[in-house]
């Protein structure tokens, strides 16, 4: 299964974007979705699918820390 990550675009170069994921820096495919430095989108594959609110990023790493605790018993 996979799961799309949400993160804060910190840098463009084209349409490659430095997708800042809790201080684990990604290169992202930025062609599918226009987005600007400071947005919040949700990585794929390599690809930024869609931009999302703080609110959203922030309860979807909320949830996913969550999960990790929970797996680590």
């Amino acid at each position: 299964m996979c799961v799309a990550s949400s993160g804060k675009v910190i840098a463009m170069n084209g349409n490659v974007a430095d997708v800042d994921f809790q201080g684990n820096l990604v290169h992202a495919q930025a062609g599918l979705t226009p987005v600007e430095v400071g947005d919040y989108v949700l990585v794929h594959a390599g690809c930024i699918i869609q931009k999302v609110s703080e609110a959203e990023h922030e309860e979807m790493t909320s949830l996913f820390n969550e999960l990790e605790e929970l797996a680590r018993g």
